[in-house]
């Protein structure tokens, strides 16, 4: 028996590397899963091979109306909504504050902040609701970045906006931890994603001197596999993990001890 078997959940992002992935797994573990992800067509090829009770919807996180969509087709589908992974959000231009572009800053803020703000205005109450019949509500997890715990030169704007995210997880935490809701963010700091591919590609250098050089910060001087991360997703989302609420959980390599 999986340790999600029975359970629904509702994964954004779902084409990326932790969003896939997370899906994946939890298709292994027994949940039914609902899936969004802008790009259609890949969300449709990920949901055709994950085995298990799927329903899609394509959209942009930023559009307030794709989150009150997936929360209904999760209760229209499934009957209900136990697991929230916010994990949809995109990166900024890898330069100094002055040089990012206003337009470009919005979107950040729009994707990655207020994104995650739409998804859980409407995700807690579909969860408080079945809290209240069955006693049994759920848990959200919003991957946010170690970019959110602290400084982060030449990504300003996309710290900004997950520290706004490890708020918004903290403060929901202690609203709902009394009914039936637990609240989580994981922090990664880079890993082995698309993101890091594109930054290799413009470093102008080869493979391993770029990524030397973004991991010049890391204590265990490395990039995180996917699975390292998602893993503590599937952690923080598992209903045996049932007294942590309000973390902000860094799967950093080490930055976090500095």
């Amino acid at each position: 028996m999986g340790m999600f078997d029975g359970l629904t959940a509702l994964v954004t992002g779902a084409t990326g590397g932790f969003g896939r992935r997370t899906a994946e797994r939890l298709a292994a573990a027994g949940a039914r899963l609902v899936l969004s992800d802008i790009d259609r067509e890949s969300l449709e090829a990920v949901a055709a091979g994950l085995g298990t009770e799927t329903a899609t919807l394509a959209g942009d996180i930023a559009d307030e109306a794709l989150s009150e969509r997936l929360v209904a087709l999760a209760v229209k589908r499934f009957g209900r909504l136990d697991i929230a992974i916010n994990n949809a959000g995109v990166a900024q231009s890898f330069v100094k504050l002055a040089q990012v572009p206003s337009d470009e800053a919005r979107r950040i803020i729009d994707i990655d902040l207020m994104g995650v703000f739409f998804a859980m205005k409407h995700q807690i109450p579909a969860m408080e609701k079945q809290s209240r019949a069955s006693g049994k509500g759920g848990a959200i997890v919003n991957v946010a970045s170690v970019a959110g715990t602290g400084g982060a030169a030449r990504l300003s704007v996309y710290a900004a906006a997950k520290h706004g995210v490890i708020g918004l997880t903290r403060s929901a935490a202690l609203e709902y931890a009394g009914r039936g809701i637990r609240v989580n963010a994981v922090c990664p700091s880079y890993a082995r994603t698309a993101m890091v591919g594109d930054f290799v590609k413009l470093a102008g250098t080869n493979e391993v001197e770029a990524l030397a050089e973004l991991t010049r910060g890391v204590p265990m001087k490395r990039v995180a596999e996917i699975d390292e991360v998602v893993e503590v997703i599937l952690f923080a989302a598992s209903p045996k993990n049932s007294f942590m609420t309000g973390h902000a959980l860094a799967v950093d390599g080490g930055i976090a001890a500095l």
